[in-house]
C-alpha cells in the first residue's frame, strides 16, 4: 500500500465504533489508550487520535485517512473492515 492509500480519506462507520467501545464497557480515553498501546507494540511508536476526533467518528461518521480508522480497529482489536462505513 503506498502513502496515496494510507492517507486516502474513508468513512468509518460511528455507531459501531461506539458500539464496539461500549461492549468492552470503555469510556472514550480507554479506547484512545488502547490505541497508544496497540500502535506502540505494533509500531514502536504510540500514535493515538483525539477525543474530539473519536467523538466526531462516533457521532459524525467523519472521514479520516486509512491510517487513522487502522489505528482506531487496532485499539478495537479488530479488522478496519469491521468498521468502515
Amino acid at each position: 500500500m503506498d502513502d496515496d492509500d494510507r492517507t486516502r480519506k474513508v468513512t468509518p462507520a460511528g455507531l459501531v465504533v461506539r458500539r464496539m467501545r461500549h461492549e468492552r464497557g470503555w469510556p472514550p480515553r480507554e479506547l484512545i489508550a488502547a490505541i497508544g498501546e496497540a500502535s506502540l507494540r505494533s509500531t514502536g511508536l504510540r500514535e493515538t487520535i483525539t477525543p474530539e476526533q473519536l467523538s466526531r467518528i462516533e457521532e459524525r461518521n467523519e472521514p479520516v485517512a486509512y491510517d487513522t480508522l487502522c489505528l482506531v480497529a487496532a485499539g478495537l482489536d479488530c479488522d478496519p473492515i469491521d468498521i468502515l462505513g
